[in-house]
């Protein structure tokens, strides 16, 4: 596991904190925010129910925190219409994962939740 257990949880109540932000109560059968874990990254996914099978729930990538430990950073990426991920425009590097989390949430120049 790439990360420590330490840096899993800070990386839950960072990210996870923004995400059920973002699902409110109401709207959580309709629309949510999610995240997931790989390696070095962490991804962030709108979920929202098939329109044609409301049981399968379909994600779609919003944002992605690549962490790069030897230089002791994080690089933020979003994911253009060619359904690949670009380096961030706006603040796309940080020590610290809070301000990238807060550029997504943010989303100054609506790369993120347009």
């Amino acid at each position: 596991m790439p990360f420590t257990e330490i840096e899993l949880k800070r990386i839950e109540n960072t990210v996870g904190k923004m995400c059920k932000k973002r699902s409110p109560v109401q709207l959580r059968d309709k629309l949510r925010t999610s995240f997931e874990i790989k390696d070095y990254e962490v991804i962030i996914y709108e979920e929202r129910p098939r329109w044609n099978d409301p049981q399968e729930w379909l994600n779609s990538p919003i944002a992605k925190f690549k962490h790069i430990r030897k230089d002791k950073i994080w690089k933020l990426y979003w994911m253009r219409q060619d359904m690949k991920w670009h380096t961030y425009f706006g603040l796309n590097s940080s020590k610290d994962l809070e301000d990238l989390v807060k550029e997504v949430d943010n989303d100054p120049h609506g790369a993120f939740w347009g």
